[in-house]
């Protein structure tokens, strides 16, 4: 049997961070194999492919991997233009992973199924850190590996529709009339929204993007209907900074939602939470449940669950996680990105030290690593990487100086409830953090900032509706 620093590094995941910690590890000289459950690199991402993303390519692409790209001719992109989804895969996935560096170490169609130790269950604990992980694909297959990097991100795994962390009843028998997050709704998807009515359910930026071609949709196609339902009283936080926001795209997606609920082109129901659905007639009724134990109906055509996402950590199940119950991350990471916590001020920098578990040589990264916080950009996961490989390779030196450069969020507090005050919405952009510091990636993304207070759902207009701290 192979000594274990003649195996490979596993990557599972050919996503932006998966990729960025291949080239990492080839920078290092350590061998690796990723391993991606799609037929391409950045499979996932393609899947969205129709979005513009908010960040500038200057953040979306890992040093490393720039490094090895130049060396190869690549011709870079307008590093402050915004990329697509198809085009972060096509103009920069694709081409890293055909590089000679990491394609031979690429496999694809390879979906992992458990990961554990080389005949250790999480019970056995003599010869554990010694003995190397075994990786089981779907097919059968087998791997050994002298360490695990797991970034296989989150999209797998939507939350749900139900307000309590639990599937509304009957979610299951509505799935022909469910969508999940960031539907191409102008282009392949257009036939299932056009002229009818559709109800997205979410606060974050994938709710933001769909209502927004929703409303173009509206403009072109006759009959057709936007209903935005949230579960608390404000949509402050989806609205965002504006102006403020460092990332100009990002304060535009919120200044112009806020603008089509205003006009009343996009009807805003606050203090929604989905209790029940039911097939009614070729569409969908919702049966809403109110904080006084009131229940009302709602009839729509399509249901877009723009719920966030949470991680799947039970491939891993037979290894030893230290996980927070309440965010799924590492509990040294967890307090550092917990927006139930955390005002919208800095995300301290973080790397092996606060992704390591209890099982040494296995590291969750990237979106996955955040559990259910949706405050991530990519330049996060492609320091996490830089410093685990860097641990990975011995050099704890590099692995603990981890540095984060990233935009002011231009929303000051996650807190719906916060009036215009200096420290609102409304109020200045935060103070510089000294360059040691991360500042916050984002909104929190329909994730609660206080415990659910439900109120009885307003049926009015939206534009009698759109209030908030910067009304």
């Amino acid at each position: 049997m192979s000594t274990m620093n003649e195996l490979p590094v596993v990557v599972i995941g050919a996503g932006p961070v998966g990729l960025a910690a291949a080239a990492h590890l080839h920078e290092r000289g350590i061998a690796f194999t990723v391993l991606e459950a799609g037929d391409t690199p950045g499979a996932a991402v393609r899947q969205w492919g129709h979005v513009r993303v908010f960040s500038p390519w200057r953040y979306n692409i890992d040093p490393a991997a720039r490094r090895l790209l130049d060396e190869a001719g690549w011709v870079a992109p307008d590093l402050e233009a915004l990329p697509t989804g198809a085009e972060l895969a096509g103009d920069y996935l694709q081409p890293l992973a055909q590089l000679p560096q990491l394609k031979p170490h690429l496999r694809y169609g390879a979906r992992v199924e458990a990961i554990s130790r080389l005949g250790l269950d999480r019970l056995r604990t003599a010869g554990r850190e010694s003995t190397p992980f075994l990786i089981r694909l779907a097919d059968g297959d087998e791997l050994l590996a002298r360490a695990v990097i797991d970034a296989s991100g989150t999209w797998g795994t939507p939350n749900v529709l139900g307000a309590s962390g639990l599937p509304a009843r009957g979610e299951s028998t509505v799935a022909a009339f469910l969508e999940h997050a960031l539907p191409d709704v102008l282009g392949a998807a257009r036939d299932r929204f056009a002229g009818r009515h559709t109800l997205v359910v979410g606060a974050g930026h994938s709710a933001a993007n769909t209502l927004l071609s929703l409303a173009e949709l509206a403009e072109a196609a006759p009959g057709t209907e936007v209903t935005w339902a949230i579960r608390t009283t404000s949509p402050s936080r989806t609205y965002g900074g504006g102006d403020a926001d460092a990332l100009p795209a990002r304060g535009a997606l919120g200044s112009r939602l806020r603008a089509h609920v205003d006009a009343g082109r996009i009807r805003l129901l606050t203090g929604f939470s989905v209790h029940a659905l039911t097939p009614t007639d070729g569409r969908v009724s919702l049966v809403v449940r109110h904080a006084d134990g009131g229940e009302e109906s709602v009839t729509v055509d399509r249901i877009v669950a723009a719920t966030g996402f949470r991680p799947d950590h039970s491939i891993a199940a037979e290894l030893r996680l230290d996980l927070d119950p309440v965010m799924g991350a590492t509990r040294a990471l967890a307090p550092l990105i917990d927006p139930n916590e955390h005002s919208c001020g800095t995300v301290p920098p973080h790397g092996v030290n606060e992704l390591a578990h209890p099982e040494t040589g296995y590291y969750a990264v990237g979106m996955k690593s955040y559990g259910r916080a949706p405050t991530f950009l990519m330049a996060t996961g492609y320091e996490q990487v830089r410093s685990v490989v860097a641990a990975l390779a011995g050099d704890w030196a590099a692995a603990r100086d981890v540095q984060l450069d990233l935009p002011e969020t231009g929303v000051c507090n996650s807190n719906p409830a916060d009036t215009a005050t200096g420290d609102s919405c409304c109020g200045p952009a935060p103070t510089a953090e000294p360059a040691a510091r991360g500042l916050a990636t984002g909104i929190s993304g329909g994730l609660l900032s206080t415990p659910l207070n439900l109120v009885t759902l307003d049926a009015a207009p939206a534009s009698a509706q759109a209030g908030g701290c910067c009304s």
